[in-house]
């Protein structure tokens, strides 16, 4: 097994850039304001050697109430708790302060084990604050600089007596770490292999602030992994949870609500945002978490939209369905809306939910897994083809300058979404319309609903034509 190394400390001390360096990718958002990460999260890392699972957790806070900081605290406790080696950061340019004071009294009576870093240790600024952190009695302190890079190999050489002494276990972490959020294989004719089912499926969890996005990845995994509560906005940074149902591996990530651009104005705001977008990018099934009080307001309909425009899967959880009154009336608008507004991807599944209640998650699991298994067919060429012949007989392209515009054939070029190329003597000349309409009939045909299809044309080369 790896290892799993756990960052803390007080708030704006360096803790997610370190993580962002560790992790070799910019995962965590960072920014000058403190308190910027809320959630603990994790990502394999991979520095001079060494493999092992990196925790970035919010700043400790001097506060037990039930504030939002004091949720922070008691997360990033159980970040604690489960770590097998921390590392305390300082700053060493601000020097020891009395919230460091505290919490290293604190840790000193931990059960993990503790490294106490100096960030921002470079240059002779830092070298007073790195002297100071020698009365925590936490041992001898680490100089890094975490945003320049300085100071890894210590790190490294400090982290060595924690690494498990099986070489296999350190191999299979640096593959994981290597092959997160690389394009997975297309699906072909045949079913998924082991290997393929092994993976596991990339859903994004989106909406706007306050629907429940939170409570319903905690509601799935059957404990309190990211903050809730009624202030707006809790989540920030996106955070990734790797989870199993029914013998099916999952990846759900918890982005950031989606303001309109007009609303959005802080710079975290706008970063955790850009995250969230990023996420859908990424991801394979994009669940849209729609307030049932407020159901598919125009920024929902644009977030579903940008999600279809990127070609991922799309389910539709309507949330706090337990407080509707008129439900039929409910369904009613749900359907309109998404006829008027998503005509393009006709048949999304749409499950009503109850995350508080945790009521309908299994009926929500199940569409996923539907509509990601929509999302990898592949239609073999042969059965494409007489399906473009009984179209062309019922409705042939319209005329274009007196002259009808030849399809010769179809063929699937990929999966993920369904992607089918139309090779064709005039591909410019083929109206858009008619492109709709076939897409339209060939998502009817073989069974497409609620997935992008895309219709690629190519004209086709002429043997006899030199060169």
């Amino acid at each position: 097994m790896s290892f799993t190394v756990a960052l803390v400390g007080r708030p704006n001390v360096g803790k997610s850039t370190l993580f962002n360096r560790l992790a070799g990718k910019k995962l965590a958002l960072v920014d000058d304001t403190p308190g910027v990460t809320r959630d603990w999260r994790s990502a394999p890392a991979r520095v001079g050697g060494l493999s092992f699972t990196v925790v970035d957790t919010a700043g400790l806070e001097d506060v037990t109430d039930d504030s939002l900081e004091a949720r922070m605290r008691r997360q990033t406790e159980r970040a604690l708790e489960r770590a097998d080696v921390a590392l305390f950061i300082v700053d060493a340019r601000s020097g020891i302060t009395p919230l460091d004071r505290h919490f290293a009294a604190l840790l000193r009576k931990s059960k993990t084990p503790v490294i106490l870093v100096a960030n921002k240790a470079e240059g002779k600024v830092g070298m007073t604050g790195l002297y100071e952190a020698f009365e925590l009695g936490l041992g001898d302190p680490l100089a890094l600089s975490a945003e320049h890079g300085e100071g890894m190999a210590d790190l490294v050489e400090a982290l060595l007596p924690y690494a498990p002494p099986e070489p296999e276990a350190v191999e299979k972490a640096a593959a994981l770490a290597k092959g997160e959020g690389e394009e997975e294989l297309p699906v072909g004719d045949q079913p998924e292999t082991d290997e393929e089912r092994a993976r596991p499926i990339q859903i994004a969890i989106v909406g706007r602030p306050n629907v429940g996005k939170s409570t319903l990845l905690n509601a799935l995994i059957g404990e309190e992994r990211v903050l809730t509560g009624p202030e707006a906005g809790m989540t920030r940074d996106a955070i990734s949870v790797d989870w199993e149902w029914r013998g099916r591996k999952f990846r759900l990530v918890d982005t950031a609500g989606m303001r309109r651009r007009a609303r959005v104005d802080a710079k975290v705001e706008k970063l955790a945002v850009a995250d969230a977008l990023r996420v859908v990018r990424m991801a394979q099934v994009v669940l849209l978490v729609v307030d049932a009080n407020q159901i598919l307001d125009k920024q929902d309909l644009t977030i579903a939209r940008t999600v279809v425009e990127e070609g991922r899967a799309l389910v539709i959880a309507l949330n706090k369905w337990d407080a509707v009154d008129d439900r039929a009336m409910a369904l009613r608008q749900v359907e309109d809306k998404l006829q008027a507004a998503l005509a393009q991807i006709k048949g999304v599944e749409v499950v009503t939910i109850s995350a508080l209640q945790g009521k309908k998650l299994d009926t929500l699991l199940d569409s996923i897994l539907s509509t990601y298994g929509q999302w990898n067919r592949r239609i073999p060429t042969a059965q494409l083809n007489r399906w473009i012949e009984g179209v062309l007989d019922h409705h042939p392209p319209p005329l274009v300058e007196g002259r009808r515009v030849k399809i010769r054939y179809a063929t699937q070029v990929k999966t993920r979404p369904p992607t089918v190329a139309l090779f064709v003597n005039k591909p410019l000349d083929l109206p858009e319309s008619y492109q709709r309409y076939l897409i339209a009939h060939l998502r009817e045909t073989f069974d497409l609903p609620g997935v992008p299809v895309r219709l690629l044309l190519r004209k086709q080369k002429n043997p006899y034509a030199d060169d």
